[in-house]
């Protein structure tokens, strides 16, 4: 990169991120270089600096972890499960065989034991020491999060679910065993398993959990207990020296380990830095609700996965504030931070297939599912929202049904009859996401519109998710990997990728770095309005990305009481004077058989073959005088898994991928609709269900 664009960029990350948020993240930077986080984070968990009691750092002071989490009733539990109970045993047997199950994937080896020799967690922070065994599935590209995922340890609420249910002490023998392996192979504050405070956060809830549950075993003695509560407090002494990172990160980072700090405080009352923890946590907490949550329920991560995430986070609060005296400040701020709970709730629920409890992949979605407590798919949002639903709205999301598990667990089994309504339960329709229904052909529409007050994760204004019968036909790419060789360099996060268009093959921010965009595109909704006769309903909006290109994009759908969906997009000039454009229509698609045909000059009709028969998607292009374009004037692509099938042109091997979850890509059908010329432009883009 060469000086000048550097110093561009730091201007502009300046100007956009804010001389606060910059300003944390040097001083992160300075406490890395200069040895100062090293000192306070010494191995074997003995802080550095001046007054430390030695009683407090003392390695054989004992404290015991005591009960601030009632597990829920079992004939309750068993009576909702019904015969879902053998999914839980079958997926306990596989950990005790040494398997686990990660971002809701197959069953592969879980692994603690990171590569020897260990250094201090600053070593890899500062790129002294390579993460040599963070592999990914493939084995191709390295990536930490698979080293981190085993041991957050959520896989001990498989064994706490089956122990509960079953009496069975082979799932706590199980736990102590790899707590054990663990502890051995992750000495406090050496090896890859403590860079990050979030990890350590998220360790913190799963040891806390074992406690409570597995304490009236006999494979969890009064000496296990104790050596559970050293290891809470040395986890807990590590978050504070980094919060700063957490704080300039401004994102999930500070909010699980505010919610870190609050677990250890409540579960080590007699720790002395315990009353420290706490306030800490619970300061930062209270600010990222604050702060973290827009008026409209929106996460600063714009992601349906990290907007679960938080909720998850704020019902591990809940249950504890609920179940304890000693989780204190939970009243402090209530009605506003519940507030924006109950708005965070909603907004998800908006975003919710009634058929499988799937959301459109929006946004970041690194595999994270902190507390799964159901046997549902990571893809069904139903049992956090049953919960969320309860806890903050006093009313269920959804009619009973096994996703109730999560709910019962966090204490809410006394579900209201009364359901939540979208449309008298949300503070304004206008915050609302921008959701059109189409009951006539059982489809719903999500059209990507944010105002972005923090760093975007990706650059999809405009983009456009549409669902049929449960199907997710026009689909949101995901993320599959954040730490990889190019061309899977976080590289989902493209506006080509998305079902919007691109301007002259430029994206609609400035990519900036690997996590980072600038020149944040600001999206506007128009006007949402229907029909007198009530044969429509649209929305229209737009978004400011193309500007500095001299355009303007606009995107109006349109549902029709036909089952019909019309989705046109125009391209307007900003200025008299402007040039020629190239223009690029993108929509990723189901790996489906497909039929493609150019229907006369009305331009491109493609066919895929769904469960239900024949989607039909026809696309045609006017040009600046608002002719019809001839289907010859425009170059259009099939690309799949990164080859093309059909049509010509350049394209990129990461088109025609989708990923569901995090580490994994499957084959999807890229279909792109190219044209030069001068502006006005309009694309129009029809489709039909059968």
């Amino acid at each position: 990169m060469d000086t000048v664009r550097r110093i561009s960029l730091v201007l502009k990350a300046l100007r956009e991120l804010g001389p606060r948020q910059l300003g944390l993240y040097t001083l992160y930077q300075l406490g890395l270089r200069t040895g100062y986080l090293r000192w306070r984070t010494p191995v074997g968990g003995k802080s550095g600096g001046k007054g430390v009691d030695p009683a407090v750092e003392a390695p054989d002071r004992q404290y015991n972890v005591y009960h601030i989490l009632t597990p829920p009733c079992v004939e309750e539990l068993k009576r909702v499960l019904g015969e879902h109970i053998n999914e839980i045993m079958v997926e306990a047997d596989e950990i005790v065989a040494g398997k686990v199950r990660f971002f809701g994937g197959p069953a592969v080896e879980l692994q603690l034991a990171p590569a020897q020799p260990l250094c201090h967690w600053t070593d890899y922070e500062r790129g002294k020491t390579p993460l040599s065994n963070s592999r990914t599935p493939d084995s191709q590209h390295t990536d930490i999060k698979f080293t981190w995922e085993p041991a957050r340890f959520g896989w001990v609420y498989t064994l706490g679910r089956a122990y509960l249910l079953s009496g069975e002490d082979r799932y706590p023998e199980t736990f102590w065993r790899y707590f054990e392996t663990f502890l051995e192979a992750n000495p406090t504050n050496q090896g890859p398993n403590w860079i990050s405070g979030q990890e350590v956060a998220l360790r913190i809830l799963a040891f806390v959990f074992a406690a409570q549950v597995f304490c009236g075993s006999p494979s969890s003695p009064p000496e296990h207990i104790l050596r559970l509560g050293r290891a809470i407090a040395a986890h807990a002494n590590r978050i504070p020296p980094t919060l700063i990172y957490a704080r300039a990160q401004n994102n999930n980072h500070l909010l699980i380990e505010a919610v870190g700090l609050i677990t250890a405080a409540a579960a080590l009352p007699d720790h002395p830095r315990a009353r420290g923890w706490r306030d800490l946590g619970w300061r930062w907490f209270i600010w990222a609700l604050k702060n973290q949550i827009a008026e409209d329920g929106t996460y600063v991560q714009h992601s349906t996965n990290y907007q679960r995430l938080l909720l998850q986070a704020a019902l591990w609060v809940n249950w504890m504030s609920a179940d304890s005296h000693r989780v204190s400040n939970a009243k402090t701020e209530s009605d506003d931070w519940r507030r924006k709970l109950r708005n965070a709730t909603l907004w998800l629920l908006a975003l919710t297939d009634p058929p499988t409890g799937c959301v459109p992949n929006l946004g970041p979605n690194d595999g994270a599912y902190i507390l799964p407590l159901t046997v549902l798919s990571f893809h069904d949002h139903r049992p956090v929202l049953q919960a969320a639903s309860s806890a903050f709205l006093g009313k269920s999301a959804f009619d009973p049904g096994v996703w109730d598990e999560m709910a019962i667990w966090f204490g809410h089994s006394g579900l209201l009859n009364k359901q939540v309504s979208l449309v008298t339960d949300h503070p304004s329709p206008v915050t609302t996401p921008s959701v059109l229904q189409n009951a006539s052909s059982s489809s719903w529409a999500y059209l990507r519109v944010a105002r972005f007050t923090d760093r975007p994760g990706h650059a999809d204004q405009l983009h456009l998710d549409l669902w049929w019968r449960g199907l997710n036909i026009a689909r949101d790419a995901g993320t599959y990997l954040y730490n990889a060789s190019p061309p899977w360099d976080n590289a989902l996060t493209h506006t080509a990728v998305h079902n919007t268009i691109t301007v002259d093959g430029r994206e609609q921010m400035t990519r900036a770095g690997r996590f980072l965009y600038l020149d944040w595109a600001q999206g506007q909704l128009l006007g949402r309005e229907r029909s007198p006769d009530g044969l429509w309903e649209r929305i229209v909006a737009q978004h400011d990305g193309y500007r500095r290109l001299g355009v303007l994009h606009q995107r109006a759908v349109t549902a029709h009481n036909d089952g019909r969906w019309l989705v046109e997009d125009q391209l307007l000039p900003v200025t008299r004077h402007q040039a020629p454009v190239d223009l690029r229509l993108h929509w990723l698609l189901p790996d489906w058989s497909w039929e493609l045909e150019k229907v006369g000059d009305k331009g491109l009709e493609l066919r895929i073959h769904s469960p239900y028969g024949w989607v039909s998607l026809n696309v045609q292009v006017y040009l600046a005088n608002l002719r019809r374009a001839s289907a010859k004037s425009h170059q259009y692509q099939i690309v799949r898994a990164g080859k093309l099938l059909c049509g010509d042109g350049l394209f990129s091997p990461i088109q025609g991928w989708v990923s569901p979850t995090y580490g994994c890509k499957i084959p999807a059908l890229s279909f792109a609709v190219k044209v030069a010329g001068d502006l006005p432009i309009k694309f129009l883009s029809e489709w039909r269900f059968p």
